[in-house]
């Protein structure tokens, strides 16, 4: 997995890089096929965003937030990208499953 943290207007600092870091080993731990990661922090005014391009093999996963503090941002990206990521992984492994119950059944008849 290729991981790009950057950040615009804004400096990432270890402590926050080992943060995001640490939160997407979680979503690593979900789905195995994670081929790039690019996570974007920046500052407006006085809001925090947080960005996350996925590259999944078959898929890419875009997700944004926005927080007035930018670990709370981190957390609700994340939150969300788990979300995404499981739901493609439910949606591959039925589409998968369904085909071979229903050649198993096939041959029990």
């Amino acid at each position: 997995m290729n991981l790009n943290i950057t950040g615009h207007h804004v400096e990432v600092t270890p402590p926050l890089h080992d943060y995001i870091t640490d939160k997407l080993s979680k979503i690593t731990r979900h789905f195995d096929h994670v081929i790039d990661v690019n996570v974007i922090l920046s500052v407006e005014k006085l809001v925090q965003k947080a960005e996350v391009n996925l590259h999944l093999s078959g898929k890419d996963i875009h997700v944004e937030t926005q927080d007035a503090d930018m670990y709370a941002a981190i957390d609700s990206l994340l939150d969300k990208l788990d979300r995404q990521v499981l739901k493609h992984k439910e949606k591959n492994g039925e589409h998968n499953r369904g085909s071979g119950a229903l050649k198993h059944q096939e041959v029990a008849e």
